[in-house]
């Protein structure tokens, strides 16, 4: 039976007792258990080496841990072999054996599981020596690969619940909130308003019955910075809310999270389950005055819940519906009642401010922007993943330092920020430092951390077209301004891409943009222009020539191309004729093949599977 602590002596304890059972010298097997490897089998690697290490006599002797998300998404399933910090790629369970054998036993390194440089092809051996790890500064994601997140021994022993300790026993709630103030932090869910104020405004509104809410509601395509830390740290979150709450006098917490986060859902599950028994959670936590429980409500996944009105109706059971704001949460929110509610990353931000201080947490950073801030990097860049980098780092950094450049050696042409509410910036941009006020200058937002790059084979105003269309479906439809105006910038958007459009459209984009923005009750309507908005401020031209030109510069809007076979390439092999899918291609063999336009559906099969390359778009 698991024994509750009574007070910050017996958590003080237990964390020596979980150090001494730990030998730093012992190896440990770390496979990383992110949605993102489990997806390429790692819950069955994970099987594999427990299996292989008690079948080779090591249990007891050789640790293997099931961890969060190390980030390195590109090349999973990954795993760490300490402590000599042997990393290995793209591991399969037919590996396991290998390692351990190998590895483990024998103290020999596979060459091939190691990661090779993509410029030198040299083999890598250590986490710490690959440019996807090494620019980075890790603050949040640094104890991801070093625990088991359904083990809350493994966050005690890191110091976990230490700041929780401090700030009930050392701090007072306004001296909490003081520091929080000093550090800098502001909100990482989108709008980047200073997290220290929004709790102290909360602390001093009118009612002792006050909630917290942690919003994971990660809406962004492409975005999934919020459910690794809750899949790999679901216990940093919890003291975050915990300090939180102390600070702000509540005593109910929720941790709204989406539906199609399983694996999150449940590790936070069991987090708040074993805090609980460890007496961490609840009444009187750790001896103290202070009470406080967090329940888990699952989102069903409406991006709009992501506004925090519409997050609070959605937790109500109401309609997931943006309100007025003034009032704002901090003075009526929850049931009427003052609610603070910060996202996922905000939260694990708390217990390094408290622990280590603000000094400490703002060294880093720009003078308005201070701390890390996590981006999910996906699109066209070799090395997709998470990465945590110091505010007022470089796009240029984060695309090819760590991302490893664009993908197939194409050039870059822009990368969008913010999600589909933010804005795309052009290559002219790539030495932008990345923090709330350059974003919002360039034309683009922070927002919760996606980050999409595009290559020249691109067309921007189909991407312009893609988001334009998400935030008119997934808008809630209470306002006209934002019901209508999203709807209309599609169509119009639409129409321009089917080389129907005409000069005077992109001066009623432009016009109607701003309506949505001036007139949208939420910030979901408010920015739902801004990836329109800001592919016409850079990318002007490439509209001109799909109204003027009647043509699609990047080739991808099938309406303006035409697929063409270069007779003097082609090889007469037959292969494209017989892929074609409604038998547009006609020729003989080893004659030169055409395409009959009229029949062609521009699906791209001609292009995909011409070796010789003789297929191309006009």
């Amino acid at each position: 039976m698991i024994k509750a602590l009574k007070n910050p002596a017996d958590l003080a304890k237990l964390k020596v007792s979980l150090l001494a059972e730990r030998d730093p010298k012992r190896i440990c097997i770390s496979v990383c258990g992110g949605t993102g490897c489990r997806a390429s089998e790692s819950a069955l690697l994970i099987e594999a080496m427990e299996s292989e290490v008690a079948k080779q006599g090591l249990k007891g002797k050789v640790d293997v841990k099931a961890t969060g998300c190390h980030g390195f998404c590109e090349h999973g399933p990954v795993v760490v072999v300490t402590p000599k910090e042997i990393f290995y790629e793209r591991v399969k369970p037919s590996d396991a054996a290998e390692i351990v054998g190998e590895t483990v036993i024998k103290n020999n390194i596979l060459d091939r599981l190691l990661y090779a440089d993509l410029m030198s092809g040299d083999k890598i051996l250590s986490e710490g020596e690959i440019p996807f790890y090494k620019k980075q500064r890790r603050r949040i994601l640094a104890q991801n690969r070093l625990i088991d997140p359904t083990r809350i021994g493994d966050y005690i022993a890191l110091e976990g619940y230490g700041a929780l300790v401090k700030a009930l026993t050392q701090m007072t709630p306004e001296a909490v909130i003081e520091e929080v103030k000093k550090s800098g932090l502001r909100g990482r869910g989108g709008a980047g308003f200073p997290t220290g104020f929004k709790w102290e405004f909360c602390r001093r509104a009118k009612g002792d019955d006050k909630h917290i809410i942690c919003n994971g509601d990660e809406g962004d395509p492409g975005a999934y910075m919020d459910r690794s830390v809750l899949e790999g740290n679901p216990h940093s979150v919890i003291e975050g809310m915990m300090i939180g709450a102390y600070a702000i006098g509540a005593r109910r917490g929720f941790v709204y999270v989406r539906t199609e986060y399983p694996l999150a859902v449940g590790n936070l599950r069991i987090a708040l389950d074993q805090a609980r028994q460890r007496g961490i959670l609840g009444k009187n936590i750790l001896g103290s005055k202070f009470s406080f429980d967090i329940e888990i409500e699952r989102g069903a996944g409406a991006f709009v819940c992501g506004e925090e009105t519409g997050l609070i109706a959605s937790v109500e059971g109401r309609k997931g519906e943006p309100r007025q704001r003034p009032p704002f949460p901090t003075s009526k929110g929850l049931w009427g009642k003052p609610t603070n509610i910060n996202n996922v990353e905000t939260w694990a931000n708390i217990p390094l401010i408290v622990n280590r201080g603000a000094s400490w947490y703002s060294k880093i950073g720009t003078e308005g922007s201070k701390g890390t801030k996590i981006f999910s990097l996906v699109g066209k860049v070799n090395n997709t993943g998470l990465v945590e980098v110091p505010m007022g780092a470089t796009l240029r950094e984060i695309v090819y330092d760590i991302g490893g450049g664009i993908k197939g050696g194409g050039d870059f042409k822009a990368i969008q920020t913010g999600g589909p509410s933010g804005g795309c910036i052009p290559r002219h941009l790539l030495d932008l430092p990345i923090d709330y006020e350059s974003l919002s200058k360039a034309g683009s937002i922070m927002g919760s951390g996606g980050m999409i790059v595009m290559d020249d084979a691109t067309c921007m105003v189909d991407v312009s077209k893609y988001f334009l269309n998400f935030l008119r479906d997934e808008s809630c439809g209470r306002c006209l301004s934002c019901r209508e105006g999203t709807a209309r910038l599609y169509e119009i958007v639409e129409r321009i891409s089917e080389g129907k459009g005409s000069e005077g459209d992109l001066d009623l984009i432009e016009e109607l943009a701003h309506v949505v923005k001036d007139a949208s009750l939420c910030g979901l309507g408010q920015t739902a222009p801004n990836p329109v908005l800001s592919t016409l401020r850079y990318f002007r031209r490439e509209y001109e020539a799909h109204i003027k030109d009647k043509r699609c510069p990047a080739g991808v809007c099938k309406a303006l191309i035409q697929y063409v076979i270069d007779a003097e390439k082609c090889i007469g092999c037959l292969i494209c004729l017989k892929q074609c899918p409604v038998q547009a291609v006609t020729g003989e063999i080893k004659k030169p093949h055409k395409i009959d336009s009229d029949k062609c559906i521009r699906c791209g099969v001609c292009v995909d599977v011409c070796k010789p390359k003789a297929v191309f778009v006009v």
